[in-house]
């Protein structure tokens, strides 16, 4: 008798013991990994350099690896923070694995890093299926985006234990609707934190660095990353997935 091999799920599954692995190492090294992901033009660098930038200036050790199909145009932006900064070329794949990450570590992350953050391909589709050994899942959408993309994407949202609206600077100029969009976060995913954001005013980049800083402290995330169930857990007083910011 034949049988037949889903390969998406063995792949996925091996990718999954992979990325246990290098979590519990980096626990180990007291290292906390944040995983980045978004569309293309989100803001998503943007606010990983001041994120970087802020930290840097506090004397918190921080690095990040980013990846992109092509060009190290963005590592050579994020090392502006002053931050120890890696680019990744994936050749084409729209999106990182964890024995990627791993390889890009070894040798490299010093000893004492308290946050390592990971940003992934700018894409909502691959990359949602794919656990880095991450300690936080930060999905980032902008409000020019449109209220719909948490039910377009229901596994990158769904899995997020952090949701970061950026660009909100915009928000009235393109008429979004912060009501419609908390109740699509709503239903992708209950109680999971949305923390409003802009990078040209600065507004919430400090409180997402600090939520980030909570996971390092011991604070536990939404969910466990990749979790199948969603469970409710902390939600932040600018915005919850079912009441919008006033």
């Amino acid at each position: 008798m034949c049988r037949v091999v889903d390969l998406q799920q063995a792949v996925l599954a091996k990718n999954d013991g992979l990325a246990a692995s290098l979590r519990e190492d980096l626990m180990d090294r007291g290292v906390t990994a944040v995983n980045l992901l978004s569309s293309p033009g989100s803001g998503k660098t943007a606010l990983l350099e001041l994120l970087l930038t802020w930290a840097t200036e506090r004397g918190i050790p921080v690095a990040a690896i980013t990846a992109d199909l092509a060009t190290e145009n963005d590592a050579v932006r994020l090392a502006r923070s002053g931050a120890l900064v890696k680019q990744v070329l994936t050749g084409g794949l729209c999106h990182l694995e964890a024995d990627q990450v791993r390889a890009h570590l070894d040798g490299w992350l010093p000893d004492g890093t308290r946050v390592l953050f990971v940003e992934n391909v700018g894409n909502l589709v691959c990359p949602a299926s794919y656990d880095l050994g991450e300690t936080l899942r930060v999905v980032l959408m902008s409000v020019t985006e449109g209220e719909d993309k948490p039910v377009k994407y229901p596994t990158a949202f769904g899995l997020a234990n952090l949701v970061v609206l950026s660009k909100t600077d915009l928000a009235e100029a393109v008429g979004f609707d912060e009501k419609e969009f908390a109740a699509n976060i709503g239903r992708i995913n209950p109680g999971v934190e949305v923390l409003r954001t802009s990078a040209r005013t600065g507004q919430g980049v400090e409180t997402v660095l600090n939520r980030v800083l909570a996971a390092c402290d011991g604070s536990p995330p939404h969910r466990p990353p990749l979790a199948g169930a969603h469970s409710h857990g902390h939600v932040h007083e600018h915005m919850t997935a079912s009441e919008p910011a006033s």
